[in-house]
């Protein structure tokens, strides 16, 4: 009986735990995971956070040994199949809001309202369903699936100079509910040796 309470109070603090609003997603750039790849030297970071009760998207990057100037960056979204494949812009056109344009290395960090239609490509929207809700919507699902990358373009490599398909950071709390469920079998097996 004494086991069976610790474990529902295990379970209770991990089901418990709230729901994060926030969805952060990473991605190295690189010149090899364009497709077709190239051989550019440059490299990168780009950092996406999705707030999901504020409708915001807060996009970082950094950059730098671009072979030219850069001419645009944005996200792309969604693939066919996740981690591959080409597809239009979804993002802002023909670039991110404030981007440094025309260098080759570089910092970037901007907050977007996902509900204002200027932070999308206006295809996007008409491609999913004609508003930012429905835009936004899909922009998350592509995040969510693997089937979303950041891409950098240069004057050089005009269909994109690196890129990098962005994966979803693990919350925190997903790891409390991965030790508390470490804990509840760590409980039940010492309970099987006695």
């Amino acid at each position: 009986m004494k086991y069976s309470s610790l474990v529902a109070g295990f379970l209770f603090a991990a089901l418990a735990l709230p729901a994060a609003a926030q969805s952060v997603y990473t991605t190295v750039l690189r010149g090899s995971a364009e497709e077709p790849a190239n051989e550019s030297p440059a490299t990168g970071t780009a950092t996406v956070t999705v707030d999901t009760t504020n409708f915001t998207m807060r996009v970082e990057e950094t950059f730098s040994g671009l072979v030219a100037g850069n001419t645009a960056s944005h996200i792309h979204c969604c693939t066919a199949t996740p981690l591959a494949g080409n597809v239009g812009v979804a993002t802002t056109t023909p670039t991110f809001t404030g981007f440094p344009t025309g260098t080759t290395s570089g910092v970037y960090d901007h907050t977007f309202d996902m509900t204002d239609p200027s932070s999308y490509n206006p295809s996007f929207i008409t491609d999913h369903g004609g508003t930012a809700s429905g835009a936004f919507d899909a922009l998350v699902a592509g995040l969510n699936s693997g089937s979303a990358y950041a891409n950098i373009h240069s004057s050089t490599f005009q269909a994109g100079e690196i890129r990098g398909f962005l994966t979803l950071v693990p919350e925190p709390e997903s790891y409390a509910m991965l030790l508390a469920g470490l804990g509840i079998i760590s409980i039940l097996a010492r309970r099987r040796r006695v």
